[in-house]
């Protein structure tokens, strides 16, 4: 899902707040001190919530949703499951005039990517601060993919829904011996056969992985550096193209030696006919991305959405869904449900959906840019290089 942000969110800042009518953000959300044991208590269940997501990012059969389906039949409460959400940009800038004016977005629960629009949904108060009382599922089964978050390090707003790794893909019938190192993407022998990505967080990571930095830890002095190199290694004639979620194909098709790539989109080409496509980790280090659960404040229907949260961490729903999406799974519970209730040990068994924690220890985090300022400074370094 990280992917299909990658168009929008190379949109320039002035773009994206032109675009929903904004000079800027503001803090016009709930007020602080806000006794939220109180609001919670004087909220009350609906009996229906309305679920905005992204698509093909549920277990589908028949046209139906069966962990909807079991949570309804088990709880009484009715959901309208919109899979809307076509990346963070777009979305954030249908939703922030709403939620400006202080009104209700029409949805309950909303699946946001940690990034820049995450950050300001939370800085501005425009989320409701979860009641993790009524998440004994979320206490008992969460991950620590779940649990360790640098950009809502309290657990205040968010609940993981599923992850991802950006790592590196590669093709072994073009290239000679294992990969190891984020340095491919960087070598000669690979001119015009190397994939990057067209969303400017991947590729500002990528290079600050290259030059030994760790992107969380960075600043504006490394960003430069890291621009800087993959300035030279576009101008070199390295890359072939700066991909959204098509770089998947162009590597089932050989145009592609090596690329930049999401965990998801390798298991399932892996298992739809090409198993010769590798994703590897490098020595280096790789970023891992999560797609969150939030309530919108002003949300009509926040018990009911908050009952989906807690049943969405049971192992046996965590299980369905992991099944079905293939991106990494945020209850560790689910793998022995997935390997021998649903018969699927493909998916059991693989790191790309449940890491082992030595393969989570590698991974880094983003850097947050928390301020319209440092947002603008970050794309302002690697989204020309995208987009010349």
């Amino acid at each position: 899902m990280k992917g299909a942000a990658g168009a929008a969110a190379s949109l320039g800042l002035a773009q994206l707040l032109a675009a929903c009518g904004l000079p800027g953000t503001r803090d016009t959300g709930w007020t602080a001190g806000t006794d939220w044991n109180a609001w919670w208590r004087d909220q009350q269940k609906n009996g229906q919530f309305n679920f905005a997501s992204w698509p093909l990012y549920i277990d589908t059969e028949g046209g139906k949703h069966p962990s909807i389906e079991k949570f309804s039949k088990e709880t009484g409460i009715d959901v309208t499951y919109s899979p809307v959400i076509q990346d963070n940009a777009s979305f954030f800038s249908q939703i922030s005039p709403v939620l400006q004016n202080g009104q209700s977005i029409g949805y309950d629960l909303i699946v946001m990517s940690n990034g820049w629009q995450l950050t300001q949904l939370m800085q501005n108060k425009w989320l409701t601060p979860l009641d993790h009382s009524r998440m004994p599922n979320f206490q008992k089964y969460a991950g620590t993919v779940a649990t360790n978050l640098a950009y809502d390090k309290h657990l205040t707003y968010c609940a993981v829904w599923q992850a991802g790794v950006t790592a590196i893909a590669y093709d072994e019938k073009q290239v000679d011996g294992p990969v190891d190192s984020i340095e491919i993407l960087f070598d000669p022998k690979y001119k015009g056969k190397i994939g990057m990505l067209s969303d400017p967080d991947e590729l500002g990571t990528a290079g600050l992985l290259a030059l030994g930095i760790n992107p969380q830890t960075s600043t504006y002095a490394d960003w430069q550096k890291a621009a800087d190199l993959l300035t030279k290694q576009r101008d070199d004639g390295l890359v072939r193209q700066y991909y959204d979620n098509s770089y998947i194909k162009a590597l089932e098709d050989g145009d592609l030696a090596v690329t930049q790539a999401y965990s998801g989109d390798v298991f399932q080409a892996q298992n739809s006919g090409y198993p010769h496509l590798k994703f590897v980790i490098p020595k280096q280090g790789a970023v891992i991305w999560r797609d969150n659960m939030v309530i919108p404040y002003h949300a009509e229907n926040p018990v009911d959405a908050i009952e989906w949260i807690n049943f969405a961490y049971k192992p046996e729903t965590a299980a369905l869904i992991a099944d079905w999406v293939n991106y990494i799974c945020p209850v560790p519970a689910a793998k022995p449900i997935i390997a021998d209730e649903l018969d699927d040990p493909t998916v059991a068994n693989s790191p790309l959906v449940f890491p082992s924690e030595e393969d989570l220890s590698r991974l880094k985090e983003y850097p947050v840019t928390e301020t319209i300022k440092t947002h603008e400074q970050w794309v302002g370094l690697f989204d020309p290089i995208i987009q010349s």
